[in-house]
């Protein structure tokens, strides 16, 4: 595990120095990703505004799940999305030959071979979104602790998912469609699952499993949930996190060499 975390360090440290090169980016990631926060607020407050709210879920307890769900779209951005959105190109270019014969796993090196500093504003926002609304409705430091468990949980089952969507561009080399399509439906977590009709609620939950991603973390945090779901979201994330490397494996012997 040592010789991984010094790899990583390596990885990141190569990526950080050559992404400060256009720190320009940075103000204009900000900026979008201020405009998206500000879109998902002005949405939630539509239903609120009038004195609506979802089944149990107060104005400050639904910002705790806006919150997390920018958390998560942040990880996807700054780690998820620059490292798996490639695993396309090395495949259509022959390059991935080269990640094979490395002394590394195959899933690490492209699961982390570089990071965008351009998520981190949504890093950011979703953490003060989280600590604004924890304030008001009094969480302490326990209910936060409680829920980083699932949270950490939610970006194991988000990044498996990422992957194996990834690893298919072994036999249909361009998936963006697909990966929007997860993107979008992963959009549901911006809200409680109640917020939902039943039909959804059950899709959200076993078909996609949206509802361990943000809402299941907020109830952990708000002192709501049940051990029951927490467990569920670890068990989840682990079969997701094994199933992503057997299928990877699998993946890997359909893939046609460059150089063969």
């Amino acid at each position: 595990m040592g010789r991984y975390f010094r790899v990583l360090g390596l990885f990141w440290g190569a990526a950080i120095a050559a992404e400060m090169e256009y720190r320009v980016n940075f103000l204009l990631a900000s900026l979008s990703s201020l405009g998206n926060l500000l879109g998902s607020l002005f949405g939630l407050f539509l239903f609120y505004r009038t004195g609506y709210r979802f089944a149990g879920w107060s104005w400050q307890e639904a910002l705790i799940v806006l919150g997390i769900f920018t958390l998560l779209q942040g990880f996807s951005s700054t780690v998820l999305a620059p490292n798996l959105n490639k695993i396309v190109q090395q495949v259509q270019d022959g390059t991935l030959d080269f990640v094979l014969l490395k002394p590394v796993s195959s899933q690490f090196w492209l699961s982390t071979r570089t990071v965008s500093l351009w998520g981190l504003p949504d890093l950011i926002f979703g953490l003060a979104i989280i600590g604004y609304a924890g304030r008001s409705l009094g969480v302490n430091i326990s209910g936060y602790l409680l829920s980083a468990i699932p949270i950490f949980f939610g970006l194991i089952s988000l990044y498996s998912l990422w992957f194996m969507l990834g690893a298919t561009s072994i036999w249909f080399v361009k998936i963006y469609n697909v990966t929007e399509v997860l993107r979008g439906l992963l959009e549901a977590g911006r809200y409680p699952m109640v917020a939902y009709p039943m039909a959804y609620r059950f899709f959200f939950t076993f078909v996609v499993p949206v509802a361990f991603l943000t809402t299941v973390p907020a109830e952990a945090m708000l002192g709501k949930g049940e051990f029951g779901w927490v467990l569920g979201a670890g068990v989840l994330a682990v079969g997701l996190f094994l199933v992503s490397g057997l299928f990877w494996r699998f993946a890997l012997r359909f893939y046609t060499s460059a150089s063969s």
